[in-house]
This record gives C-alpha cells, structure tokens and sequence, in this order.
C-alpha cells in the first residue's frame, strides 16, 4: 500500500472513462495508472520495499486516489533529492519517451526528430532527451502560445501548423532531406505528411492515437525503404530489468540539470473531472498532476 502525494494525469486515463481499457470492465474503479508517494504498508514476502520508503509506479491501475495498492515490482526507489512532482512527471511519461529513443527507434547522434504534440508531457520530455542523445528536435505544435515552451526544451526549429498540413516545413528546415525518424502520440490526421517528412531510409513511429486511427493504406504505393511501427512502449519500457534502469537513467538526468519537467498544472484530487477537460482540449502544455 502507497500514499499518494500526487498522482499523473494522462492522456489515456481519458480513454479509461471512456471504457477503452480492461480496466472500466469493473465498477467502481478510479482512473490513473502513474504517481508517487511513501510506502504504507507491505504484503507478505515483500522484501525489496519497506514502509516509509519514497516510491514512484508507472502502470498501477486506480492511481486517481489518496492510496494505491502497487505490486512491489512495479515500484521505484525515488532519490531524496527528487521531489515527489517531479519523479511522478517523468514516470510514464518519461518511460514512453525514452523507450520511443532505444527501443522504438533507436536514435543515434546526429539523426534529425520530427516530435508531433511537441509541448505534451510527452513531447517536451523527447525533445530533451533527443538532444542529450546527439540528436536534433523538429518540434510541432498546433498553437503560436505553445512555441516558446517547446523552444525552451531545446528544440532545434518548432513548427506551428496543423496536424495536417506541416509536410512542407518540415522539408524546408531539413534542406529538402526530411528527418530520419517521426515519433508521432496524436494519430492518424497527419499519417500522410508524416510519411512525406521522412527521408529515403526514415521510421514512423506511432504511439497514440488520441485524433483517432491512421487511414488504411497499400504499403506498395509508399517510399520503398521507410519503416512504420505502432510498439507498446509500455510494454517494452516494464519489461525486464528495464524500468528500473530507465527511471534511474531519467533521475540522474534531472538530478545533474540536462532534464527537466515543466508542469502544466495541478489540480486538487477533487478537480480530476476539470484535469481531464483540460486535456483533451489540447491546450495544455507540459505534465498535469492531481494532489490528494
């Protein structure tokens, strides 16, 4: 058992209301699958944790709650010198992004990104992490007021333009070549500039689908040499030993300044409704947190 200090809100609690996941086939229950907070108590055999250790889970079904039962594998010894905020910000998040870099497509110095949603929660954590990688970050947002935040995360050039019509700035920025990899959360809307955006050898990477599925396609009739792929980060970010090396690989990186998490806003538990319109408005930037 876990007190929650704060848990994460994320785009696919939202499709847990909507009963989208296994997890709405039983009523009552709570959205929320990430956060952070001190441990409780423990189960029988648990030996790993102990009751006042500060802890941080990633896949915990009911999160949205002022306690949370965590199997104990799941969980995360936080540093003491990580706050509870921001160890919860990177979880999920920060899990989905750095499995997008090694495992999705493996990113290597001196490739070009194209980020779609660049100011989600996602999205500014990519973007810093293509850079401590080598990397170089195209960013794309669909609002002006979104452009300095995603700048500020390091971006290279940010992209103001629909998620539909961006194609050609995309070759503008990269002289004609096109970047090497796409790592795309919203969708099918922009599958097809996405696809143009790519060079001779590039990678679509596809990881949500918030603005719904990308259209059916003949792969004859695209570049003979791109790559698409539509992984389970989540899945390869918990498997084997890797989620307690990636969250000790994001600590160290905010502990020595090269990451950083910009929160959007926190809202008290009791606003969760108002956290999810928020965010399915597309307005917000950066993590939203919810504080018991």
């Amino acid at each position: 058992m876990v007190d929650v200090v704060v848990a994460g809100v994320n785009f696919m609690d939202t499709g847990t209301r909507w009963g989208f996941t296994k997890a709405m086939h039983t009523l009552p229950m709570s959205p929320g699958v990430e956060g952070a907070g001190r441990v409780s108590a423990v189960g029988d055999g648990v030996t790993d944790v102990k009751v006042g250790d500060r802890v941080a889970w990633s896949f915990a079904w009911g999160s949205y709650a002022q306690q949370v039962i965590v199997p104990a594998a799941q969980l995360v010894p936080v540093p003491d010198d990580i706050d509870f905020e921001t160890a919860a910000s990177v979880m999920l998040q920060g899990l989905t992004a750095l499995s997008l870099v090694r495992d999705s497509h493996r990113l290597e110095a001196g490739q070009t990104a194209l980020i779609h949603a660049a100011a989600g929660g996602v999205g500014l954590l990519l973007t810093q992490i293509i850079k401590i990688l080598g990397g170089q970050a195209l960013g794309r947002v669909s609002r002006e007021e979104k452009f300095t935040v995603v700048k500020s995360a390091g971006a290279d050039v940010v992209i103001v333009a629909p998620a539909s019509k961006f194609g050609d700035e995309v070759l503008n920025a990269t002289d004609g070549r096109g970047v090497d990899v796409v790592y795309d959360g919203t969708g099918g809307e922009g599958f097809f500039d996405s696809i143009r955006s790519l060079n001779h050898y590039g990678a679509m990477v596809m990881f949500g689908l918030p603005a719904g599925p990308p259209p059916e396609i003949n792969v004859f009739t695209l570049p003979r040499n791109i790559r698409i792929t539509a992984p389970s980060v989540l899945q390869s970010a918990l498997e084997g030993d890797r989620l307690a090396r990636y969250s000790a690989q994001l600590f160290d990186w905010l502990r020595t300044g090269r990451l950083a998490v910009h929160v959007g806003r926190r809202y008290p538990l009791s606003d969760a409704a108002k956290a999810h319109i928020d965010i399915e408005s597309r307005r917000t930037t950066g993590k939203l947190l919810l504080i018991p």
